[in-house]
């Protein structure tokens, strides 16, 4: 991907996450306490917007410097955002407890991402 679609991706996701947060305060405030799923659908809306912050960071770094592993980064952070905070938000909104049991799976996306993202620039000459 381009470090022009990851920015615009990764502002994209964090006005979404902004939507949602708001409609999780305001809308849903009563059926996810209810349920008590606050707590877990909060954490879902944090990560994804820590997580498009990184992408955006991602973006920009990739105009200074260029490796294959800074674009892996890019997809691990997509990945691991959709699996992470999307099975958590299915979780809240379906009460479908399993889905948590994939929640793991898009955070070793994001770690990766995280790492594969240093090694990208650490990899690059200055």
């Amino acid at each position: 991907m381009t470090s022009k679609i990851i920015i615009i991706i990764g502002s994209i996701s964090g006005a979404i996450s902004v939507i949602l947060g708001a409609f999780g305060a305001h809308a849903l405030k009563d059926s996810l306490t209810a349920s008590g799923r606050l707590d877990t659908y909060e954490t879902a809306v944090k990560y994804q917007m820590y997580h498009s912050l990184a992408l955006i960071l991602l973006g920009m770094l990739m105009l200074q410097f260029q490796h294959k592993f800074l674009n892996y980064a890019s997809y691990s952070f997509l990945i691991g955002m959709v699996i992470f905070s999307g099975s958590l938000y299915l979780l809240c909104a379906t009460g479908i407890t399993k889905l948590g049991a994939i929640t793991p799976i898009g955070g070793l996306f994001l770690i990766a991402a995280w790492v594969l993202m240093a090694i990208g620039v650490g990899k690059t000459a200055l």
